[in-house]
């Protein structure tokens, strides 16, 4: 009885002793196979060529929709279709808007309408006639072109145009568009980041121009 439970105990260690070798050996030896499966997989596969039929995505942001505000009190319809608004008579700096409306896939949206108006150089709106005020429609690219000025700031209020913007088969949007480095943004109730132009300056016979973009993104 002895010896039987000895022999059973010596070949129990025997065994354990005797695995790990041979487990590691089995591991090593499959990883080899596996390596080697791969590089010939790899060498029989032929390189993946970079795709170049793919359109570039337009820039339309990662904010989602542009945020829709109040149109104010100073909104008038029909007003005339221009894409500039200046008048021989109209005084201030000159302002040119460029951008697209987009849809939040990034497509553009063609024929939209825009219709914008805002205040002259001193803060005044025109309640009596057409003055900074306009619609146009965007081209096949969904692209709009504005000229007009840098309007004046009212108490209460940073600069800003008001526009409203109506895609075909699509909800109106009605926004407001803010102006960077203005002092009165950030008291300004109504401010919102997502919706400040990007600007630069240019000079042209020797006149100061601004030069501003924004895209609009309809969802």
């Amino acid at each position: 009885m002895f010896s039987r439970l000895w022999l059973t105990r010596t070949s129990r260690r025997r065994f354990l002793r005797r695995s790990p070798p041979f487990f590691l050996a089995y591991a090593l030896t499959a990883c080899g196979h596996t390596a080697q499966r791969s590089r010939l997989s790899q060498a029989q596969t032929p390189p993946q060529e970079p795709s170049s039929r793919l359109s570039p995505t337009p820039a339309c942001g990662d904010g989602g929709p542009t945020p829709s505000q109040t149109p104010g009190p100073f909104y008038t319809p029909n007003s005339p279709l221009r894409q500039s608004l200046l008048t021989p008579d109209t005084a201030g700096v000159q302002l040119i808007v460029t951008g697209q409306v987009l849809t939040t896939e990034c497509l553009p949206l063609a024929n939209s309408l825009i219709d914008v108006w805002h205040t002259d150089s001193q803060g005044a709106y025109d309640n009596d006639g057409n003055n900074l005020r306009g619609h146009q429609f965007t081209d096949a690219e969904g692209r709009y072109w504005l000229e007009t000025i840098i309007p004046g700031a009212y108490p209460g209020r940073t600069r800003h145009l008001h526009v409203k913007v109506q895609a075909p088969d699509r909800p109106m949007l009605t926004t407001q568009l803010y102006f960077p480095q203005e002092p009165l943004n950030e008291r300004d109730f109504l401010f919102e980041p997502a919706l400040l132009m990007t600007m630069q300056e240019t000079a042209e016979d020797k006149l100061e121009n601004k030069l501003a973009h924004f895209d609009f993104v309809i969802g």
